[in-house]
């Protein structure tokens, strides 16, 4: 566990001293509300409440790489005891070199009132990207640090894919983030109320129109399979509004 969360650190280290002296390509940030509504299958199978949280999303790309992140306040309008949650991903791709792969560095972050659960992951991704999309796979050792858990936790294979085009005249976009974990360790599994499996499943599909500079909307497919703390399929709806600066 130490080995991973040194070397995480020492990315972020690595990326901090890249950035200061590299150049700039790209970047972009968003504020924005959204509202899921879980399928009425998954609330019958499931703990799982519609609910609304608010986003703020950033990322850059620069010549030694590229950084994501956001953080999401879960149930705004409700008090810590009775529902809001703070979620928070930051990831990061070092480039090795112009080959194409890159180091990859993740860390996810949710907290409740009475539960709090880190993932970390470290491990080797890849870049597909052209003028209208980009693929870009990974795979990595996974960490995890839980009310209940503490140590190593398998692996992450896993991607994100984006494609833009236009139709009737207007600015589209259709993305895909997924995650499969596999060879979960048994006492985090025991530790997890629901989960059962070695592995789960983690992602989402979402098409997206960008209205003008400032404003994109979107409806995306969010799913999961023993994960979220269930050993049971999860599917609902998200609905999506930002504002781009």
């Amino acid at each position: 566990m130490k080995l991973l969360r040194n070397a995480t650190i020492a990315l972020a280290t690595m990326t901090a001293a890249a950035t200061a002296s590299a150049d700039y390509l790209y970047g972009f940030g968003n504020v924005s509300i959204n509202r899921l509504d879980w399928t009425n299958k998954t609330e019958k199978n499931t703990a799982h409440d519609d609910f609304t949280y608010l986003e703020v999303e950033g990322g850059a790309g620069f010549t030694w790489g590229e950084v994501y992140g956001f953080i999401d306040l879960e149930n705004p309008h409700k008090s810590s005891e009775s529902g809001r949650r703070v979620a928070m991903k930051g990831n990061t791709r070092i480039n090795l070199g112009d080959s194409g792969f890159n180091l990859f560095a993740q860390i996810y972050d949710l907290s409740t009132h009475d539960f709090d659960e880190q993932n970390r992951f470290v491990g080797f991704g890849y870049n597909f990207a052209g003028d209208n999309y980009f693929f870009k796979p990974v795979l990595a050792l996974h960490n995890a640090e839980t009310t209940y858990f503490s140590g190593n936790n398998g692996y992450m294979l896993g991607w994100v894919a984006g494609y833009n085009f236009k139709a009737m005249g207007e600015d589209f976009m259709v993305t895909n983030w997924h995650e499969y974990e596999f060879g979960r360790n048994s006492n985090y599994l025991r530790s997890a109320s629901g989960s059962s499996k070695k592995s789960g499943h983690n992602g989402g599909v979402g098409f997206w129109w960008n209205a003008t500079d400032s404003i994109t909307a979107g409806l995306q497919y969010r799913y999961a399979d023993d994960k979220l703390g269930n050993a049971t399929y999860q599917d609902g709806v998200i609905y999506s509004l930002k504002y781009n600066f």
